[in-house]
């Protein structure tokens, strides 16, 4: 099989395609699969990394305003189709898949052109403006969530299949949770709330933290607490401002960013972060609470749409980031974690709509579409 996979910008579309890659190569050892990005994104690092080639493109999402800056970035990317057409002659791929984002635009345009099988994979509860836009012309749409199929009526076949992530639920033993918390500075006897905004950390959920952290409001739980890389100086020199060196906090362990996602999601009681399409999906397959702060977007609100897709069902709770405070964030907090049956009754929740066999299951709709 050979296939391209379009994907750009933010993990959260990367990712999804590598983990896609992956289970095809599975498969398929002989298969052959480029990726087509551009020069800008997360893709550079994440695609190579992963062993796969990048072609790159210039591409751009497009934005409402008319400034002299985005018509040109409108003209480059409509021009960059031809760029596409030319890899897709070169490289003859039985099958063109994009994961959303503004690069399957030109990519998935020129594989309809080119009669090449196209496949596109939407891990928002509410479908991104590609996807929307060629609903129609595309052979299948796979979703993340079950809900999405309602709003994607226009396409001949769409399909659940859940979001590819590498979070899995592990089964750890007390002693494992002890050495992982004597690791982080952190006691085993009070309940861990686990907070973080993202690879890049996210300044309102931070300010409301060190708020919190500053009126110690957590000494009925523990924090552990990723600031994100370019946030935690900021921090820090908050703290410092107070006369509070952050390595002495008590019940806090403050950190630029978690390496190990998978250990701490299974050991937290509650989770407090944004509300992407991955995260979503990672909270379901551990079956944690969470309290979801979105991030604001001025086109759409794909992060609240996210969230309440675990709200409808008793899973979550919301607090929006424009309202977001260290005073509502701490009355949250304290209201999950004083009530122990409503902390297991919305782990087991999430649980629900965990997806099994993702990876398996997209690459069976992808050989369906090739038959």
């Amino acid at each position: 099989m050979k296939v391209i996979i379009c994907a750009a910008g933010t993990g959260g579309h990367i990712n999804p395609g590598i983990a896609i890659a992956n289970r095809i190569k599975e498969k398929e050892p002989n298969s052959e699969i480029i990726f087509i990005g551009t020069n800008r994104g997360l893709e550079n690092d994440l695609v190579p990394r992963a062993g796969y080639e990048l072609k790159t493109i210039n591409a751009y999402g497009f934005k409402k305003s008319l400034s002299l800056k985005n018509i040109k970035h409108i003209i480059q990317t409509l021009r960059s189709k031809k760029n596409v057409i030319k890899i897709i002659e070169d490289f003859k791929p039985d099958l063109v898949l994009g994961t959303g984002g503004y690069i399957c635009g030109p990519v998935i345009s020129a594989a309809i052109q080119k009669k090449i099988p196209t496949v596109l994979h939407e891990s928002n509860a509410y479908p991104g403006k590609a996807v929307k836009f060629f609903e129609k012309d595309v052979d299948k749409i796979l979703v993340g969530f079950e809900e999405t199929k309602n709003k994607l009526k226009g396409c001949k076949e769409v399909v659940f299949t859940g979001t590819p992530t590498k979070i899995k639920k592990l089964q750890i033993s007390s002693n494992q949770k002890k050495e992982i918390l004597r690791n982080l500075g952190i006691k085993n006897e009070l309940p861990i709330v686990l907070i973080f905004g993202g690879s890049q950390g996210a300044k309102k959920i931070n300010e409301s933290v060190i708020g919190l952290i500053k009126n110690e409001k957590n000494k009925k739980y523990q924090i552990i607490w990723a600031t994100g890389p370019k946030q935690y100086d900021i921090v820090k020199e908050e703290f410092e401002k107070a006369h509070i060196n952050i390595n002495y906090l008590k019940n806090t362990k403050i950190i630029p960013y978690i390496y190990n996602m998978e250990e701490l999601m299974n050991i937290s009681d509650l989770l407090v972060c944004r509300s992407g399409a991955m995260t979503i999906t990672e909270i379901s397959i551990v079956g944690k609470p969470a309290i979801f702060i979105p991030l604001p977007s001025k086109s759409a609100n794909r992060q609240e749409d996210n969230a309440l897709v675990l709200k409808r069902i008793g899973a979550a709770k919301i607090i929006l980031n424009q309202d977001v405070n260290s005073e509502n964030l701490s009355k949250e907090i304290d209201d999950i974690i004083e009530d122990s049956e409503e902390l297991k009754e919305m782990g087991k929740m999430a649980h629900t709509i965990a997806p099994t066999d993702v990876e398996n299951k997209i690459y069976d709709e992808i050989k369906k579409v090739l038959k």
